[in-house]
């Protein structure tokens, strides 16, 4: 396996590239799942704190 330095170069660069793009795309599935989490909490909050708390189990 004899590669110049030239060839080593750029392999090195693409490996790099390939990995700053797969972090990109997790921070933006992480920044998606944020977002959704906090709408989900927002919306949680405005139910009414008493739904729930009394069942009827009578048949």
């Amino acid at each position: 396996m004899d590669m110049s330095i030239a060839a080593m170069s750029v392999s090195m660069h693409q490996g790099q590239a390939m990995q700053d793009m797969g972090m990109a795309v997790l921070k933006m599935a992480m920044d998606t799942t944020e977002t959704g989490t906090e709408e989900m909490l927002e919306q949680l909050e405005s139910l009414d704190p008493n739904l729930g708390a009394l069942v009827d189990i009578q048949a």
